[in-house]
């Protein structure tokens, strides 16, 4: 990974882990009720489990596209040196 590629990285994680730090702020401090705070958290929890798994198919798929391609790459090479 190129030193850019790690400051994103790092940039990313500050405010994902600040995201999370404010949310359970948020959830402790809300004036609603303990039943309410429940139902919402549930349902946030939800989406994001549908969120990580669309993102868990999109990289799925990406990584077989590259192996794919890789592949293709390697065998166009290695009929190359065989001719």
């Amino acid at each position: 990974m190129s030193t850019k590629g790690r400051e994103a990285a790092k940039i990313a994680a500050i405010i994902g882990g600040g995201a999370v730090v404010g949310a359970a702020l948020g959830i402790l401090l809300a004036p609603k009720s303990g039943a309410e705070t429940r139902r919402d958290v549930a349902r946030y929890a939800k989406r994001a489990q549908l969120q990580a798994t669309r993102f868990g198919r999109s990289v799925k798929t990406g990584v077989s596209s590259m192996v794919e391609r890789s592949r293709a790459l390697v065998k166009k090479d290695d009929q190359k040196e065989a001719a």
